[in-house]
């Protein structure tokens, strides 16, 4: 950039992204204080950047929001916040405004907006939820999406060709570890749709009356530390999410050493994965007990409960779980976050002397 000639505005610009006097803006939904994962790796992002020396804030609609802490805790509801209500939010071109793919309309209010805008897509079934027929998301001026995994990526460009996709994995938080004592009899069960929890739950005890004095626990709306001591209290793990975009609670369950067993996801997430062949078979791990079949699950459970009783649990289920154990830390998802902001940082400085460029 030494040899171009940029002027004034630009250059004033420029110099608040070298110094990062700049912010980073999450548009984060108010969950009233029930914990979703997709909120908690946004503070994570926002957390993170705020250790590497940037200014990033959780950006809500009302004041009255909620946060989080009731169930992240107090580290991450001291994290910096700002309310649109307030109408004091004054965003410039050095700043970055990222929004959620589910607010397709949020992408249309802010294309005006003179910051940098940029989606979080975490889980593509939401990216349709509020997004009119026809309507792409170069429509709004995106042309920057960040990720969660690679095959999120891949088909967020087969939908929107323009844009260019940046991956940060999540990170499983260390909290989540082995328990110290013998485990219970206890099989913790986490679902998108509740319906298809009960309907496993009520099966197993119908089809499986001997196993009436297992006890079902269904993860939902607990605080951070609550749910992973349940989990890690518990023999068995059972997830049934057929739209994750990535799939933590396996990984949480196996870095608790708690046995899983899970529907497929329609994308099946790349820690599940072990090859594809080129006649387009996915073949999976064995870190988990995995179906097709949600009405194959309760069969499987007891399969897994006469074996667990009998101490005699698979050996290459276990070894499967170990080496997929320590492969999404707080340290890789804080590298992946410096590197792609970072990137994103840069271009747009080069997006700024384009449009310096074109005005002339």
């Amino acid at each position: 950039m030494e040899n171009i000639e940029i002027n004034p505005q630009i250059k004033a610009v420029i110099d608040k992204l070298d110094s990062k006097d700049f912010g980073f803006y999450f548009f984060t939904l108010d969950t009233k204080g029930n914990p979703t994962a997709g909120v908690a790796n946004i503070y994570e992002h926002v957390k993170i950047l705020n250790e590497l020396g940037y200014k990033a804030y959780i950006m809500h609609e009302k004041n009255d929001y909620v946060g989080v802490l009731g169930w992240l805790g107090e580290e991450y509801a001291k994290l910096p916040h700002v309310s649109i209500e307030d109408q004091k939010l004054n965003v410039g071109p050095h700043d970055f405004v990222i929004i959620p793919e589910v607010f397709a309309n949020v992408m249309d209010q802010t294309k005006k907006f003179p910051s940098k805008r940029i989606v979080l897509c975490q889980s593509y079934d939401y990216i349709f939820e509020l997004l009119n027929f026809g309507v792409s998301w170069g429509v709004f001026g995106i042309n920057d999406v960040i990720t969660t995994s690679q095959k999120q990526a891949n088909y967020i460009k087969s939908l929107f060709p323009s844009v260019e996709t940046h991956v940060i994995p999540v990170s499983i938080p260390d909290y989540f570890k082995p328990n110290k004592k013998p485990v219970k009899p206890v099989i913790s069960i986490v679902s998108r749709d509740q319906k298809d929890a009960l309907k496993v739950i009520k099966s197993f005890y119908i089809q499986y009356p001997t196993y009436k004095w297992i006890t079902f626990k269904e993860l939902r709306g607990i605080p951070k530390d609550d749910f992973a001591k349940s989990l890690a209290d518990s023999c068995l793990s059972v997830w049934i999410d057929d739209c994750a975009g990535f799939g933590t609670f396996p990984l949480e369950s196996m870095e608790c050493n708690v046995p899983v067993i899970g529907k497929i996801p329609e994308m099946v997430p790349e820690w599940m994965e072990e090859s594809t062949s080129p006649e387009g078979v996915t073949n999976l791990k064995s870190n988990g007990v995995w179906s097709n079949s949600l009405i194959e699950i309760p069969h499987l459970i007891a399969q897994y409960m006469k074996v667990w009783l009998e101490d005699s649990i698979p050996q290459n289920i276990i070894d499967s779980m170990e080496a997929t154990k320590g492969q999404y830390t707080y340290e890789k998802q804080k590298t992946s976050v410096e590197k792609v902001y970072a990137e994103l940082v840069e271009k747009r400085k080069l997006e700024l002397i384009g449009l310096q460029n074109n005005k002339i």
